[in-house]
């Protein structure tokens, strides 16, 4: 497989079998230098898998990947030298000191001597670990532990970081400066940066990447998935079939949903709810819905746009896969 000049990371037909268990089918996908991408998911649906293949933890299947021009099946030594990896469940040495962990880090990824005082008091001020740095790991809380497994990952300051769930733990100030943190590395490092938190993706991604049963689903900026407008119509009429074979030849948006329906007693015709999430043409929608309810004489009880969130995006995605059962 070539690697584009400006993908860090590339990933092609990634395959990952346990016994009969399919978890992870077919991905591919590719990270610029430098880019921040939040990789999304429900829980099982093979993040930290593919995460783990990247890292030359599990090989793969079916499929290979590049990583800073490295094969992972060729080449894992180089990967791993490219990789920074924060797992979920951070392996630490539990009788060491935060600085004797660290230190030993930094010996096993072969830093220069002399290099490894100054990032590991670098890496403490990063990490807001200071406070810590003589106290055994084991003695130190959760959150403290999670800042530690980030520390090790970064201290280095290598290429690419693979952060899985790095927030567990975190209180909320801690996360806010741990978002700050991934932020300053971005263009520096690539990362990919599985969380549930979604506004975490939305204040630190530059795009997402959703996978869902093993498969990716989406992979789009931040910025489309969170701009994209829906129109909701409320009208009084006949019944939703009716409304939805009429509003299918307006040229301006594209399928009509049917999200309910309510008997008003003042009014005949059923008041049904529907929502447009394909608007080809926003102020010409508005227009050809009115336009539309006019000629066949049904009366608009609201028409308005609605903004789409991430989270509303997820959803939608992961909803819509899953009533097509888990296919492509």
């Amino acid at each position: 497989m070539e690697q584009s000049q400006s993908y860090m990371i590339q990933a092609e037909g990634l395959s990952k079998r346990f016994g009969e268990r399919l978890a992870v089918d077919d991905v591919s996908f590719a990270i610029e230098k430098g880019e921040i991408m939040g990789f999304l998911g429900p829980n099982a649906a093979g993040k930290t898998t593919t995460m783990k293949m990247l890292t030359c933890f599990y090989p793969p299947t079916e499929g290979t990947a590049k990583v800073n021009g490295c094969d992972i099946l060729e080449d894992s030594f180089g990967v791993r030298r490219s990789i920074g990896y924060m797992p979920e469940n951070v392996p630490l040495y539990m009788d060491m000191t935060v600085e004797e962990f660290l230190n030993f880090v930094a010996r096993a990824k072969a830093m220069a001597h002399l290099d490894i005082p100054r990032a590991i008091n670098k890496t403490l001020e990063r990490c807001s670990l200071e406070g810590v740095r003589d106290q055994l790991i084991r003695t130190i809380s959760r959150g403290y532990k999670q800042r530690v497994g980030l520390a090790q990952a970064i201290i280095n300051e290598p290429p690419v970081l693979i952060l899985d769930e790095p927030t567990v733990g975190l209180d909320p100030e801690q996360i806010k400066n741990f978002r700050e943190l991934i932020k300053s590395l971005g263009g520096k490092s690539t990362i990919i940066l599985s969380t549930h938190i979604l506004s975490e993706v939305s204040l630190t991604c530059n795009r997402v990447c959703i996978i869902d049963h093993g498969q990716i689903i989406a992979v789009d900026d931040t910025d489309n998935l969170e701009h994209q407008t829906n129109v909701r119509l409320e009208i009084f009429a006949p019944n939703p079939e009716r409304f939805i074979e009429a509003a299918a030849q307006l040229k301006e948006v594209g399928p009509v949903e049917c999200e309910g329906q309510s008997q008003l007693p003042e009014s005949e015709h059923p008041l049904l709810k529907f929502v447009v999430r394909d608007i080809r043409d926003r102020v010409g929608a508005h227009r050809a819905l009115f336009s539309l309810a006019a000629a066949q004489g049904w009366e608009i009880y609201s028409l308005h746009d609605e903004r789409v969130t991430l989270e509303d995006a997820f959803i939608r995605l992961i909803n819509k896969h899953q009533e097509m059962g888990g296919k492509k």
